[in-house]
C-alpha cells in the first residue's frame, strides 16, 4: 500500500506516429500535433494540472528523447504558467526510445529517490491522447489513484462505443470491494478480429487497453523485480549513472542519462512487462471522451462534416475548392487544394510532402514510412520548419551549391558560437533586431539591414529584443548540410 498523499503525473512523450505522416515525424512527432487550440503534449499537461493543483504534490515527469527537451519545454511551460506556476516540470531525456517498460520504471526510481520516504503514487499518461472533459478525466483519474494507493497496479479501461480492431482489450473481473468503479482483471486481450471485438462489445465484460496506469513507485518496482528483473536491474544501473542538473525555468529537474548503459535496458512494454503478469492488477473504467489519434481517420472524426461527410483540418494558409466530393478528409496547409467527384480520401498536404489515400487504409500508412526509411528519405525526419532551442529555421529552396532558410530566434536566445567549413553565409533582418559576432567584431543588424558572414569565420547571432527576430539566409558553398557546424560554445550544451 502506498499511504503518500503525493501525486506525480508521469507523461510519456515517446513514439513516431508514422500513421500521421506526413505531418507527424521523427524530430516532430505526434505529441507537438495541434487538435484544436493546443498540441496533444499541452492538454495532456493540462489535464495533469488539474488533477494536483492546489495538492501539496508540485511535480509533473516527463519522460521522452534527449532530442524533445526544448520543444517540450517551450509547450509545456507557458501551460503551467497559466494555471498558476507552481508545478515544477522534471524531464528525464533518454539517449534512444526503450519502451514503456524501462521509460516507468526509471520514473519510479526517480520517484523513489526523490521523495525517499513517501513512496508516492505516479500516473502515467501517454503525450498523444485526446481525452474530454477535464473533469471527467479528473474524477476517473482519482479513483484509479485510490486503486493505487490500496496496492493496487490499476489500468485505465475505456467503456468502448464500437468493435474496434484496433485496440487492445481488457477483461474485468469482480469488482473491487472498498473501491468505487474498479475491478480486478481478468486478463489482457491482444487486438482481435473483428468477429470477436464484436462479441466483447456484446459482453459488457470488456473495456479498451487506454495505456494509462497509476501505481504505488515501490509497488511498481517490486512487480517489476519478480516479473521483469532484467528491465528492474538495468534500470538501476542506468540510474545511478544518471546525470542531473536543475532547470531555473522549469523549477525541476532535467535528467540525462549514459548512453551506452542505457542501450542495455530490454526493449519491452509495461503490458508485457507487468500488468499481464501481475496478480494485483486493476482497473476503472472510463467513459470520458477517448481518442489515442492512431491514424488520420481519428484525426478526422474531431472534424465537424458536411452534408456529404467530408472534413477539413485548416493549418495554413489555403483553400479548399470541394466539387462533388464525399467522405473525403483534408488537411489544408498553404496552398489550395481542390477535390473533383472524389470519396473516401485522406488528402494530406504539407509543404513538402502530400499524402493521398484511401480511407479505409488510414491504418497503413507507415508502409509509406518504410518505403521513404529504405530509401534513406529526410521526409521521415524533419519538417521543412525544423525546431531548435533558440527558434526555428524553415528551408524555403535547397539547391546545387545554394540553399535558403527564414531563420525565427526568440527574444533573447542565441544559437551557438560556430563555424562552417564549407560555406558562406548571408544575413537578412526582415523584423526585430539582431546582435552579430563576426569574427572578433560584435555589431548590431537592424531591419533591411544585412550582414556576411565568410567560410572559416567564428559567428554567432543573437536576439537581443523582446521580440521575435526574423532572418532571411542565404547559404553558398559547395557543401551545405547540418552537420557542417563546429561549435565553440553553446548555451544548450551542444559544444
Amino acid at each position: 500500500m502506498s499511504n503518500s498523499k503525493r501525486v506525480i503525473p508521469v507523461i510519456l512523450c515517446g513514439g513516431a506516429g508514422t500513421r500521421l505522416w506526413p505531418l507527424s515525424r521523427k524530430n516532430f512527432p505526434k505529441p507537438f500535433l495541434k487538435v484544436g487550440s493546443e498540441s496533444l503534449i499541452a492538454q495532456t499537461v493540462r489535464r495533469a494540472a488539474a488533477l494536483i493543483k492546489g495538492t501539496a504534490a508540485q511535480d509533473i515527469l516527463l519522460v521522452s528523447n534527449e532530442s524533445y527537451q526544448f520543444l517540450l519545454q517551450d509547450e509545456c511551460l507557458p501551460v503551467l504558467q497559466s494555471e498558476g506556476g507552481g508545478i515544477a516540470l522534471h524531464q528525464l531525456l533518454e539517449p534512444q526510445g526503450r519502451n514503456t517498460a524501462p521509460a516507468i520504471a526509471l520514473a519510479a526510481q526517480w520517484a523513489q529517490a526523490r521523495y525517499p520516504n513517501e513512496n508516492p503514487v505516479l500516473l502515467v499518461l501517454p503525450a498523444d491522447h485526446l481525452i474530454n472533459p477535464v473533469d471527467e478525466f479528473v474524477r476517473v483519474a482519482q479513483q484509479a489513484l485510490a486503486a493505487a494507493k490500496a496496492g493496487w497496479l490499476c489500468c485505465f479501461g475505456i467503456a468502448p462505443t464500437a468493435p474496434e480492431t484496433g485496440f487492445g482489450y481488457i477483461q474485468q473481473g469482480a469488482p473491487v470491494n472498498e473501491l468505487q468503479a474498479v475491478y480486478a482483471v481478468q486478463r489482457f486481450v491482444e487486438k482481435p478480429k473483428l468477429e470477436l471485438a464484436m462479441e466483447y462489445l456484446a459482453s459488457g465484460q470488456y473495456v479498451w487497453n487506454g495505456g494509462m496506469f497509476a501505481f504505488g513507485a515501490q509497488q511498481l518496482l517490486a512487480a517489476m523485480q519478480q516479473h521483469q528483473p532484467d528491465v528492474a536491474q538495468q534500470a538501476e544501473v542506468v540510474m545511478q549513472g544518471s546525470k542531473a542538473a536543475t532547470n531555473t525555468k522549469s523549477k525541476g529537474e532535467v535528467v540525462t542519462f549514459n548512453k551506452d548503459a542505457f542501450a542495455q535496458l530490454p526493449d519491452i512494454s509495461i503490458d508485457y512487462a507487468v500488468m499481464e503478469k501481475a496478480s494485483n492488477v486493476a482497473v476503472v473504467s472510463a467513459k470520458f471522451a477517448w481518442s489515442d489519434i492512431g491514424s488520420w481517420a481519428a484525426l478526422a472524426e474531431q472534424c465537424q462534416p458536411d452534408a456529404q461527410g467530408n472534413t477539413v483540418q485548416a493549418e495554413g494558409q489555403g483553400e479548399l475548392i470541394n466539387i462533388g466530393s464525399s467522405n473525403t478528409h483534408v488537411r489544408l496547409g498553404n496552398r489550395a487544394v481542390a477535390t473533383l467527384g472524389v470519396s473516401n480520401l485522406l488528402v494530406i498536404d504539407t509543404p513538402d510532402a502530400l499524402l493521398v489515400a484511401d480511407r479505409s487504409r488510414h491504418q497503413e500508412v507507415k508502409q509509406v514510412v518504410d518505403v521513404l526509411k529504405a530509401k534513406g528519405s529526410e521526409l521521415t525526419n524533419f519538417h521543412p520548419t525544423v525546431h531548435r532551442p533558440w527558434g526555428t529555421y524553415t528551408v524555403l529552396e535547397d539547391s546545387a551549391g545554394y540553399k535558403i532558410k527564414r531563420i525565427e530566434v526568440k527574444p533573447g536566445a542565441a544559437l551557438s558560437l560556430q563555424m562552417h567549413h564549407h560555406r558562406s553565409e548571408h544575413w537578412i533582418v526582415v523584423s526585430g533586431t539582431a546582435r552579430v559576432t563576426n569574427g572578433e567584431e560584435v555589431f548590431l543588424v537592424r531591419k533591411n539591414e544585412s550582414t556576411y558572414i565568410p567560410a572559416g569565420n567564428k559567428h554567432r547571432l543573437e536576439n537581443p529584443g523582446v521580440m521575435n527576430l526574423v532572418m532571411i539566409e542565404v547559404q553558398s558553398g559547395d557543401y551545405l548540410e547540418e552537420d557542417d557546424i563546429v561549435r565553440f560554445d553553446d548555451v544548450y550544451g551542444r559544444a
